[in-house]
């Protein structure tokens, strides 16, 4: 018989992960400009330097202090109606990742849930697997003009239909990453003890998916933004005076050419926030990732 040394029975170090996670630069920087943004976000109503809906005509179009001197209260400058970008910025980046995270987590939940009856009931798979198709025929944006157009255009509209967009590709994640739990031993040894129905769904099956549906949400977040933010720029979204990045980008594209900051401000915002997002998401796969776990 073959001797197998300690070294091959060693069970893989816990911190690797993270270790290579704080060498990845890239990822790190990410990591931190989102965590500054969400802090933001969460305490603008004290480090706002003004009210974002007051208006002042005779301070509207203001450029940002490093091309024009003084104004210092107005660091980024003024939109049309005279109001504070700065303040509205932190206002409007507030509501864009409430949206996100909210119809994200609403359609990350059903579709989990769905995901995991399609797979564990088979009987379930093609009912559910149907209704996930039709779903992904439907564009996140034509879900937003019909849901505008039942209860009006606003948050509500497009928080449902990103929520609704997100749910059938939550569901063929979290089927895919399922089936392969339920070719496991241990759900077998599960039955063969009578283990119920919700115990092995709760605490075997959706503990062992929930990794990869979570690297899958956090690369949605970015997308359900930039959807978002899309909607709201057509529109469909909060409604003026609302301070949101996609309906400031919108209101600043008519002095495009007078005062370019008051949408091109709004626009990097929503670019650096995907972009955070996006390489946050890549970073947490490979992380997770079990293939590349130990190496």
């Amino acid at each position: 018989m073959t001797a197998v040394s300690p070294v091959d029975i060693a069970p893989p170090r816990r911190n690797s992960g993270l270790r290579r996670l704080f060498r990845d630069r890239l990822a790190l920087a990410a990591a931190v400009i989102l965590v500054i943004l969400v802090v933001a976000a969460m305490l603008a109503p004290w480090i706002a330097p003004n009210d974002p809906y007051l208006t002042n005509t005779r301070l509207r179009m203001l450029p940002p202090v490093w091309e024009a001197r003084g104004r210092w209260e107005f660091l980024l400058g003024t939109d049309g109606l005279g109001r504070c970008m700065l303040s509205r910025i932190l206002f409007g980046l507030r509501a864009t990742l409430m949206m996100g995270l909210i119809a994200t987590a609403i359609g990350g939940a059903i579709g989990l849930v769905l995901g995991l009856f399609a797979a564990f009931y088979r009987r379930l798979d093609g009912l559910i697997m149907h209704v996930s198709d039709i779903l992904l025929s439907f564009p996140a944006i034509l879900l937003g003009l019909a849901f505008a157009a039942v209860v009006g255009p606003g948050m509500t509209a497009v928080v449902i239909s990103l929520a609704i967009s997100t749910i059938p590709t939550v569901t063929r994640v979290t089927r895919a990453s399922a089936l392969v739990v339920m070719g496991q031993d241990f759900i077998e040894a599960g039955r063969s003890i009578g283990l119920g129905d919700t115990t092995l769904l709760t605490r075997y099956l959706a503990l062992n998916c929930i990794s990869s549906v979570f690297v899958y949400l956090t690369l949605r977040f970015g997308q359900v933004i930039l959807l978002g933010s899309a909607l709201s720029f057509l529109g469909l979204g909060a409604q003026p005076p609302v301070a949101e990045l996609g309906t400031m980008a919108s209101a600043g594209r008519n002095e495009l050419f007078l005062a370019p900051h008051i949408a091109v401000i709004p626009s990097l915002v929503i670019v650096v926030l995907v972009l955070c997002a996006n390489v946050l998401g890549d970073a947490l796969r490979d992380l997770l990732d079990p293939r590349l776990r130990n190496t």
